[in-house]
C-alpha cells in the first residue's frame, strides 16, 4: 500500500488500539526498529499507517482485545467529510440491527466496504456497543461543529417532562423532538419512559444527524413497545406532524439565529402568544413546541438566559405567564452543556388539561436556582448531575402541589409579582433572599470549623515529632520490577464505549481526570460489562498526568477508571498497599516519572520508584502515610468551610445584619 493510500493514525490512537498509554508507544518506537516508520505529520507529532502499525502489532504481541473498534474508527475518519463518516456509521448501524438490509448505493465503494466490516465486528462484539463507540468517537472528532445535549441532562429533561405531564401512566405516549440532532433527548425519553408503549418522532434538517438519531433510537427501543419516525426537515418552516398532539416535547433548540423564518411566517398560527421578534428565534421554537401538545403535555426546552429577560421578548412572556403555560424556569449551572461558559436554562411549559379542573388554575411560577450544583474549575466536565437532578426533580414535584414549599433554592413566584414593565423570569432574582444561611444554620458551622481546626492541631503536634532523617539512603525498585515479579498487577484505565446516567444493577461510577481535577467524585455511570478497568476495595489508583497526578486507596465502590488513570492490585502476601500508595504519591517521584516538563504530560507508571522494605516495616511507613493523607483531607475540609462562613457572612453583613 502506498503512504497515499494509507489510513494515518496518531501515537495517541495507537495507544488506544493497543490499550496502553502513549508513553508505552513513544518507548516502543525507540527501542524497536522493526517499528513502522512516519508516513506523515512531524516529529512532535508524528502519524503512522494504520495496516503497518496493526501487523506490528499483531506480530509482537500487543494487540490488546479493544483494538478492534479501535481499529475500525481511523478508517471511518479517513473517510473524508464530517458528513461521509456520519452517514456511514449510520448504515453500518442499520447493517448491525437488520443484517438483511442492503447497503445505500450513494456511498463510496470504500465506505460501503467498511460498513461490512463493521457490521460483521457489531455481529460479534456486541452491535449497539460498537455503534456507541463509532458514534462517540465521531461526536469527539467533531465536537466544534455540533452542538449535543449531554445525557444526564437529556435524562433529567425526559424526566421532567413525564411527571409533569398530566395524563393516565397506562396510555401510550407520544414523545416530540423538533430538533433532535444526533438523538440525546429522544434516546433520553425511551430510556426514563422504559416500560411505557411509546411513540416518538423527531425533527432534525441536517440529513447526516438525522441518520444518526434514526440508528440510535433503534437500538435504544430495541425489545420496546416503542415506535420511532425522524424527518429530514426545517421544523420551523416545513412544520412536519403538523396535526400531532405529543405528550411530552422536548427541546435543545439552535441559539441565536436570525434566519429561522420570520418573514415567511409571520402569519403562522401557531404563534398563540405573540410573532417572535426577529432577534428572538427561541420564543419561535418554545410556541412550536407548545402547538404540538395535547392538553395537559408537558414540554421542556433548553434555552439561553437571556430569553428569560430580554426586552423584545416581554410581551410573549407576559402571555405564556398569564395563560398559564409556562409552569417553571430552572437555572443550570455553567458547563451543563454547549455554550458551557453560560448558565442555560430549562423552562418547563403545560397546555391546559381537558375540564380546567384536573389541576388549580395557575397563580404562581416556580423558579429553580440550580447553579450551586456547579463544578469548580473545569466547566466542561459538567455539573454535580446525581445532586442536581434530585434537587431539580425535588422542585417540580412541588408544581402542583400549593401547600407545599420548595426546597431551599426554589421559589413560588406568583404571577402579580412577575407582570412587571420587564417581565424578567431569571430564577436568580428571587431565589437569592432564600439561601442565606440562619443565624442557626451559621452557629453550627462555626462550630464544626472550630472541632475541625481543633483536629488539625492535634494532628499538626503529632506529625511534628516524627524523626525524620534525608540523609539514611534507601533502596528502591520500579513498579515496573514489581510487576515482573508478581508483587503487584498493573492495568491502565481506558474510555467505557458506552457512557450513560441510567442506575442499575450493572451500572458503576466513571472516574476520570477531569472529576480529579474538580472535587473528585465520579462525573457518571457506565454498564460494568463495557467498563474494561474496574478498581475494587483495597486497589491502588494512579493518576498517570503531572497536573493531577495522585495516588490512593481505593476504599469506595467498584468504581471504572478513565483514560490516564491505573489501577495496582497488591499481593498482600509481599507489599502493603497503603505504603504504596504513600511511595507513589510523592510529588517529586511523579515528577522523575514524567515523559516531559509540562504539567500536562503523562506519567510513566512503571518508573515509579518504591521504598524496598520488609513487610513489617512497611506497616510503620503505612501507618504515617495514612495520618499525612487524614492530615491533608481534614485540612482541605477547613479551607472549604472557612470559604462557605466568610461567603455566607459578608453577605449577612453587606445586607445590615449586624445586630449593635
Amino acid at each position: 500500500m502506498s503512504t497515499t493510500d494509507a489510513v494515518p493514525v496518531s501515537l495517541a490512537e495507537i495507544a488506544r488500539i493497543a490499550g496502553v498509554g502513549r508513553a508505552a508507544v513513544s518507548n516502543w518506537r525507540r527501542r524497536h526498529d522493526s517499528f513502522p516508520a512516519r508516513i506523515a505529520g512531524t516529529d512532535v507529532s508524528p502519524q503512522f499507517s494504520l495496516a503497518e502499525v496493526e501487523q506490528w502489532l499483531r506480530e509482537n504481541g500487543k494487540l490488546d482485545s479493544i483494538g478492534g473498534r479501535e481499529l475500525l474508527w481511523p478508517r471511518f475518519e479517513a473517510l473524508g467529510s464530517r458528513d461521509d463518516s456520519g452517514l456511514a456509521i449510520a448504515e453500518a448501524a442499520s447493517r448491525m440491527h437488520s443484517p438483511r438490509v442492503p447497503v445505500s448505493s450513494d456511498l463510496t465503494p470504500a465506505a460501503r466496504e467498511l460498513v461490512d466490516e463493521a457490521a460483521k465486528l457489531g455481529q460479534r462484539d456486541g452491535a449497539r456497543e460498537t455503534f456507541e463507540f463509532l458514534l462517540q468517537r465521531w461526536l469527539e472528532t467533531h465536537v466544534r461543529q455540533l452542538s449535543t445535549t449531554p445525557p444526564p441532562l437529556a435524562a433529567l429533561m425526559a424526566r421532567i417532562a413525564l411527571d409533569v405531564r398530566i395524563g393516565d401512566s397506562d396510555d401510550a405516549i407520544t414523545v416530540f423532538d423538533p430538533a433532535c440532532g444526533t438523538g440525546h433527548l429522544a434516546a433520553a425519553a425511551v430510556q426514563e419512559g422504559m416500560g411505557s408503549r411509546l411513540s416518538v418522532l423527531g425533527c432534525e434538517r441536517d440529513a447526516t444527524l438525522a441518520a444518526l438519531t434514526a440508528a440510535r433510537l433503534a437500538f435504544v427501543s430495541d425489545g420496546q413497545d416503542v415506535r420511532t419516525d425522524v424527518a429530514t426537515c426545517d421544523a420551523l418552516r416545513d412544520h412536519p406532524f403538523g396535526e400531532v398532539r405529543a405528550d411530552i416535547t422536548l427541546c435543545n433548540p439552535p441559539f441565536n439565529e436570525r434566519d429561522w423564518g420570520y418573514e415567511e411566517l409571520a402569519t403562522d398560527q401557531r404563534w398563540t402568544h405573540g410573532l417572535p421578534p426577529r432577534t428572538e428565534p427561541e420564543l419561535a421554537w418554545v410556541q412550536h413546541s407548545l402547538a404540538h401538545l395535547r392538553p395537559g403535555g408537558a414540554a421542556v426546552v433548553l434555552l439561553p438566559p437571556a430569553v428569560a429577560s430580554r426586552k423584545a421578548g416581554r410581551r410573549i412572556r407576559g402571555s405564556l405567564l398569564r395563560t398559564g403555560a409556562l409552569r417553571a424556569v430552572v437555572a443550570l449551572p455553567p458547563g451543563s452543556a454547549q455554550p458551557h461558559s453560560v448558565s442555560l436554562q430549562l423552562w418547563v411549559l403545560r397546555t391546559a388539561p381537558d375540564g380546567a379542573a384536573a389541576v388549580p388554575p395557575a397563580q404562581d411560577v416556580l423558579l429553580v436556582d440550580a447553579t450551586r450544583f456547579a463544578r469548580t474549575g473545569a466547566r466542561e466536565s459538567g455539573p454535580h448531575w446525581e445532586p442536581l437532578r434530585a434537587f431539580v426533580l425535588s422542585a417540580t414535584e412541588t408544581l402542583d402541589r400549593p401547600g407545599t414549599t420548595p426546597p431551599d433554592g426554589a421559589v413560588r413566584v406568583p404571577l402579580i409579582e412577575l407582570l412587571d414593565d420587564e417581565v424578567d423570569v431569571t430564577p436568580g432574582r428571587y431565589t437569592s433572599a432564600t439561601a442565606e444561611p440562619s443565624g442557626v444554620e451559621l452557629a453550627a458551622s462555626w462550630r464544626e470549623a472550630g472541632a475541625l481546626l481543633t483536629d488539625l492541631a492535634r494532628q499538626a503536634e503529632r506529625l511534628s515529632e516524627l524523626k525524620l532523617s534525608a540523609e539514611k539512603a534507601q533502596t528502591t525498585t520500579s513498579v515496573g520490577d514489581l510487576v515482573k515479579a508478581g508483587a503487584v498487577s498493573l492495568r491502565s484505565g481506558q474510555q467505557p464505549s458506552d457512557v450513560t446516567t441510567a442506575s442499575g444493577r450493572n451500572a458503576v461510577p466513571l472516574l476520570t481526570v477531569s472529576d480529579l481535577l474538580t472535587d473528585g467524585t465520579p462525573s457518571g455511570l457506565v454498564p460494568a460489562e463495557s467498563a474494561p478497568v474496574i478498581v475494587e476495595k483495597g486497589d491502588v489508583v494512579v493518576a498517570g498526568v503531572v497536573r493531577a497526578y495522585k495516588a490512593w486507596v481505593h476504599e469506595g465502590p467498584r468504581t471504572a477508571l478513565g483514560p490516564q488513570l491505573y489501577a495496582l492490585r497488591v499481593d498482600a502476601t509481599k507489599l502493603n498497599a497503603h505504603f504504596l500508595a504513600g511511595c507513589l504519591r510523592a510529588p517529586a517521584n511523579g515528577r522523575q516519572a514524567g515523559t516531559h516538563a509540562s504539567s500536562s504530560s503523562r506519567v510513566d507508571v512503571r518508573r515509579l520508584q518504591v521504598l524496598q522494605l520488609p513487610l513489617a516495616e512497611q506497616k510503620a511507613y503505612a501507618k504515617v502515610f495514612s495520618s499525612l493523607r487524614e492530615f491533608e483531607f481534614h485540612l482541605g475540609k477547613v479551607g472549604e468551610l472557612g470559604g462557605g462562613l466568610v461567603s455566607d457572612v459578608s453577605d449577612v453583613l453587606a445586607a445590615g445584619g449586624l445586630g449593635v
